[in-house]
Order: C-alpha cells, then structure tokens, then sequence
C-alpha cells in the first residue's frame, strides 16, 4: 500500500497545490498587488505534510516542505506581470495594458477625465475713440462772428449724427476753436457757444442729451498757422469726440 502512494506521492502532490491555487485564486477584484502565492505555500506545505504522513513521520516533514516550495514556485508563477500594470497576471482582467496607464484593482484603465479648463477672464470693454472733426476749410460751418449754424453745417452734422444713437455710445464730446482774430476772451467765449449750438443740433437730432457734452478751448489749440486764411479757416473748427 505505502509503496503504491509513494509511487503517486509527487502526482497527487501537485494536484493538490493546483488545486489549492485555483480554490484561492480570486476573479480579478483583489486588491492590487495581492497575490495568493504564500496562501498556496501554506496549503502545499499542508497537502504535502498530509500526504507524506501516509508514509512516516519523516515522510510528513519532508512532504510539507517539499510542498510548501512547489506550491509557493506555482502559485507565484501563476502570479506574473506581463504588462507591468502593478496587477499580477491571474487578476488582471486587461491583460497587456500600455506602459504607464494608470489601471484599478482589476488591472484595467482607470477612466480619463479631461482637465478641467479655467474659463478665460471677461475682457473688459474698453471705449474705442473716435474724432470728428468739422472745419471752415471746404464746409461753412457758421455765419462771421456769429455761434448760427450754417445750412451747410446743418446737413453734415444730420449726416453725423447717425453714426451717434447707437446703444454702445458712451458719450459724446462737442469741443469747439477759433482762429487767433480777436481777444483771448472773446473767442473763448466764442467757441463755447458754438459748442453748445452744436450740440443741441445733435439732441435734436435724436443723440441722448445725457451723453453729450460742450467744452471751449478758443484759439489755445491751433492746427495751422494763424498768418494766412487757409490756416485760419483751419482753426475755425469743431471736434466731436466720440467714444463707443
């Protein structure tokens, strides 16, 4: 009888470590890097002390390790790490996974979330300026010595003042000049009220009243030579300055 089992000893050694291995071995949710190889080295060592028993005593201390080294040399073969994810081969329910994806418990990518992108501060909205400028050179604008708008001046600034009812006017700004004939005073107080002749034009003509705005700057802000007639004409100006 000893002789029969001792001649079935190695093969019924391996059967039971394999079986031990596969009775431990989990379907691929342990935890990463938990393999079943020192678990199969206990039952080896068991199965193989067990069996070796049968024998003798010396067979018994002889089997369990015997067993404990074929199941541990089994079960940590089982436990490979072909693509090097971190999940032992038995485990990994994606086998062959790319270098460097991170995976889960099982040994499959974990799901990729696009980063989150920071939304882009409001640009501010910044005024765009504009100048529009009006001068005796070409246009009559008023009447000698005198704040009346010329017809002339009447059609242009009906023209402009289509270009000024828009919602995304900010403000408008009426400045008038004069040439250097006459006193300092005089043609201050000139240009102010051709400023305001113009500006009350625009009003009417439907620009908020509440955008618009009068400034005199007489003949402080010449832009040709006071000496000839075409340099005054060009100093007898008005500036609308528009921002939007």
């Amino acid at each position: 009888m000893r002789n029969s089992l001792s001649r079935f000893f190695p093969l019924l050694l391996v059967s039971s470590v394999l079986s031990g291995c596969a009775t431990t071995s989990s379907t691929g949710d342990a935890p990463l890097n938990q393999g079943n190889w020192p678990l199969c080295s206990a039952i080896g060592a068991l199965a193989g002390g067990g069996l070796g028993a049968i024998e003798s005593s010396t067979w018994a201390a002889g089997g369990a390790v015997a067993g404990a080294l074929l199941g541990t040399i089994i079960c940590y073969a089982q436990d490979g790490d072909e693509d090097s994810d971190g999940v032992f081969d038995r485990r990994d329910r994606c086998p062959g996974t790319p270098a460097g994806t991170s995976v889960g418990h099982n040994g499959c990518p974990l799901p990729q979330y696009p980063a989150a992108v920071a939304e882009a501060p409001a640009m501010p909205v910044v005024a765009q300026d504009e100048v529009i400028v009006l001068s005796d050179l070409g246009n009559v604008l008023f009447a000698f010595d005198s704040a009346q708008l010329a017809a002339e001046a009447r059609a242009l600034l009906a023209d402009v003042s289509t270009r000024l009812t828009g919602a995304n006017l900010v403000s408008v700004k009426v400045v008038g000049h004069t040439d250097s004939v006459g006193s300092d005073a005089y043609n201050q107080g000139l240009s102010e009220r051709r400023a305001r002749s113009v500006a009350d034009f625009l009003i009417a003509q439907g620009v908020p009243a509440a955008k618009v705005s009068i400034e005199g700057r007489g003949e402080t802000q010449p832009v040709a030579d006071n000496g000839n007639d075409a340099g005054r004409a060009q100093n007898r100006r008005v500036e609308l300055h528009v921002s939007r």
